[in-house]
Order: C-alpha cells, then structure tokens, then sequence
C-alpha cells in the first residue's frame, strides 16, 4: 500500500464497516463514518509510520478492492512476540470473489516467523467468525468490551499458531 492508496483504503474501510457491522452497531454511527475523515487519519498515520504495522491492498485490473493491515499484538500498549491482524476487508460489492482469503493468506505467510496471529472480530459477527475458522482461527475465551455510541458490542479474540 502507498501514500495515494489511503483515498481508496477509507472507502473500502467505511463501506465495510457500513455493510458488515450493520444491526451490529448503531445505524446512525454507521451512517455517520466519513471516507473523507478516515483518508485524512490514515494519511497522516501513513506518514508517521515506523514500520510495525503493513498494509497490504489486493488489486485487480489495477483497481484496489481489499486491504489488511498487520504487525506487533498490542497487549494494551504493549507489544509482545505474537502478531496481530489489525484489519481485513474487501470492497462489499466483491466479496466472494476470494479477496478475503488473499488478503490474509499474504498476512499469514508475512507473519510466519511469529509464534501466533491474534485478532479481534464482534463478538456477533457470525459471518467473520466463520470466515476466520475456516482458516484455522479459533476463540480463545478472552473477550474485550467495546462500546458505540452508548451501545456494546463486545469482541472475542482468535488465534492461530504459526509455524514461527
């Protein structure tokens, strides 16, 4: 992913949030989100940049129509040994067309030399829960509370052991 991919990177991001997390969330939080805003955070976030955390885009015919984005598992504000896939989504109006699963193949195989891959999915969100044991994740029993807008919507961790 590259500085003028951060436009394109929003979109996907807000669409998916609006598509997956829908009944998940609040509508109006959801209709709320703005591409414009979240360019501008990623940018400035891609300009700060350390190195920990990749992102990756999936292109076809030179259109972007996924992103993921890895690195260190924040424990808290610390960083431990395992990984940590931060985001995975693909544009709504493509998905089954394999994007997903590219996506974090590319992210596990980076990953190899870490011990684990932890992320983080709504605790509801059966769809994504699926999608990630199909690729060998599975819950690990802790769960985070996350709040929006007033509303909980709490999140299990999945983990899968690499060959690191």
């Amino acid at each position: 992913m590259g500085l003028a991919d951060c436009g394109r990177v929003s979109e996907i991001r807000v669409r998916g949030w609006q598509h997956a997390y829908r009944g998940l969330m609040p509508q109006s939080y959801l209709d709320g989100l703005s591409v414009a805003a979240d360019a501008e955070r990623r940018r400035s976030w891609f300009a700060q940049r350390d190195g920990s955390v990749v992102n990756l885009v999936a292109e076809h015919a030179g259109e972007i129509l996924g992103w993921a984005a890895y690195g260190p598992y924040r424990d808290g504000d610390v960083r431990t040994a395992d990984a940590e896939l931060y985001a995975l989504y693909a544009d709504p109006a493509h998905l089954g067309r394999g994007i997903g699963r590219a996506l974090l193949s590319a992210s596990l195989e980076r990953c190899a030399a870490f011990p684990r891959m932890f992320l983080w999915v709504l605790k509801e969100n059966a769809a994504a829960r699926r999608f990630y044991e199909r690729a060998g994740f599975r819950a690990d029993g802790a769960e985070e509370p996350f709040e929006v807008d007033g509303v909980p919507v709490p999140e299990v961790r999945y983990a899968k052991v690499l060959s690191g």
